[in-house]
């Protein structure tokens, strides 16, 4: 009966979103006709522009011709036979011969996964590669249209980290919405992350984040503290939110941990630990409609061996918390990397095909 109901509930939801995404699809190219009835017949667009419109548009196939109206379909397709012929023949002269595979590696990473320059370049380095510079991928990038990666700042809160990242974590709750039998729940995690290492602790979901249920995830998280190589935590910080108890700091001066309550509306000082919140939403959560505790639990948890076993950290030099350290550097050969994936997909990485 049950899993019956849960296929019910899937399949509406389905239906539900397909007809919002054809309804605003079918809006915007009635909208984008009258627009374009009111501008002249011919419209010149720059090399940037055509690189973006063949960026987006070639992978909807034949579905283009429905679609377009700045130029025709047959302009259209004859711009994707030209860059294809461009991308097999275009070598730059002058340098060696694995420039032109680099490039085609980081644009292969680039597409596949819509990484930043810095995650590009870590990737290819944990595979043995010697990347070029964080400029030098964004030029590449540019060049044949891919948006850059947004931009980050840093604040003054960075002397005090640096100087005590090797003892200092930081904490943090976010929320997920799940779908149970009684309908959509608001589900309560608690993240750690140790601000040298990066390594992260998630706490298991709850839709209720009592004063109990807040004290043992500081005692589950002391235990994982103490379990973690490196120096024992002797910094904790965290917001002022209200769920943040005495007894959940108390519990952490028991142990010889300092907590540091931060001033009010500063999220910028709780950088790292908004930082991961937002991975974790963008990498796995976003991708899901989740149902049940134990859904949301189990995609978090594998996010968490992802995080720490195959994914390179910008923070520390692009390395992986967890991992092993890079192999020997080799020439790149784009046609050795092969793209590995879980869950459905969503969380990718790359490996090097057996010689």
């Amino acid at each position: 009966m049950i899993p019956r109901l849960i296929h019910r509930l899937l399949v509406l939801i389905a239906t539900a979103t397909d007809r919002e995404l054809a309804q605003a699809l079918q809006y915007l190219k009635v909208e984008n006709r009258i627009l374009r009835d009111r501008l002249p017949k011919a419209i010149r667009v720059t090399p940037a522009e055509r690189r973006q419109l063949l960026r987006f548009g070639t992978p909807l196939g034949t579905a283009i011709s429905d679609l377009i109206t700045i130029v025709t379909p047959r302009t259209f397709r004859r711009w994707v036979t030209a860059d294809n012929s461009t991308d097999a023949t275009s070598r730059k002269t002058g340098r060696p011969g694995t420039a032109a595979e680099m490039r085609q590696m980081i644009t292969k990473l680039a597409r596949e996964t819509g990484w930043g320059y810095g995650r590009i370049q870590g990737e290819l380095r944990r595979l043995g590669f010697e990347p070029p510079s964080i400029s030098t991928i964004r030029n590449i990038l540019k060049s044949v249209g891919i948006d850059p990666a947004p931009r980050r700042s840093s604040g003054t809160w960075c002397d005090f980290l640096a100087r005590h990242a090797s003892t200092l974590w930081a904490c943090d709750f976010f929320t997920k919405q799940v779908w149970t039998l009684f309908g959509p729940v608001e589900m309560y995690l608690l993240v750690f992350i140790q601000i040298e290492t990066r390594q992260i602790w998630i706490s298991r979901g709850t839709p209720h984040p009592d004063s109990a249920w807040v004290a043992q995830q500081a005692r589950n998280a002391t235990m994982e503290m103490q379990d973690r190589e490196g120096d024992s935590p002797r910094f904790l910080i965290h917001d002022r939110d209200t769920k943040f108890t005495k007894q959940f700091d108390g519990i952490f001066e028991s142990s010889g941990v300092k907590v540091m309550k931060l001033p009010i509306h500063s999220p910028n000082l709780n950088a790292h630990c908004e930082r991961v919140i937002q991975s974790i939403k963008q990498e796995i959560l976003d991708h899901f409609i989740v149902f049940g505790e134990h859904h949301l639990n189990h995609l978090v948890q594998e996010y968490a061996k992802y995080y720490h076993q195959l994914r390179p950290h910008q923070g520390i030099d692009n390395r992986v918390p967890l991992g092993n350290s890079p192999p020997s550097p080799r020439p790149p050969n784009p046609n050795e990397l092969l793209c590995q994936h879980e869950l459905g997909g969503v969380l990718k990485h790359y490996v090097r095909k057996a010689a």
